[in-house]
């Protein structure tokens, strides 16, 4: 297989925007989980302590929370169709990009100082194609909604002339 053709299906596989995503970040992963045939969106939300590849499409990250007393640390595919939407609740300065110490720790000396940051403005992506794209989609449907509805007028004029026909032959007879 050649470099082109590989980069190309990466390409398509690929989201249009993601949000930028640092270690120490508080976030809330939005994820579609399939059970049987039901689907629903379940959050997963925890401390990233790890990204890996961010300008890759197998752009990664891994998020820590305590659950019950329990760690637990889940691994996302930035660009994986399961992952809905990804939202960053709180940011934090730190001077590393893997967080494995956290691990370690417990109650006060796993805390991260807070940073002030744009909350809208990072969780804010808005991808021009994707939307250009929807509306595209959007103009499709009312073009075909209104051809059916000409369509169907069409025919409901012809049933009529065909039911005044028949009345005027029956009125004659």
């Amino acid at each position: 297989m050649s470099f082109a053709l590989i980069q190309k299906v990466n390409d398509e596989q690929r989201k249009a925007a993601v949000i930028d995503v640092k270690s120490g970040d508080t976030v809330r992963v939005h994820q579609k989980i399939k059970e049987g045939n039901k689907e629903r969106i379940q959050v997963f939300e925890g401390v990233v302590i790890r990204v890996d590849r961010a300008k890759s499409h197998t752009a990664r990250i891994t998020v820590r929370k305590i659950a019950s007393g329990v760690g637990v640390e889940k691994s996302f595919l930035l660009h994986s169709p399961l992952v809905e939407k990804i939202e960053i609740t709180r940011r934090s300065k730190v001077r590393r990009n893997y967080l494995s110490y956290l691990r370690n720790r417990s109650g006060k000396s796993a805390r991260l100082k807070g940073v002030k940051f744009d909350r809208e403005a990072v969780n804010d992506v808005t991808d021009p194609h994707a939307e250009a794209e929807a509306e595209r989609l959007k103009e499709e449907a009312k073009a075909a909604a209104e051809a059916k509805a000409a369509e169907k007028a069409a025919e409901e004029a012809e049933l009529a002339a065909k039911q005044a026909e028949v009345e005027a032959r029956h009125n004659d007879a």
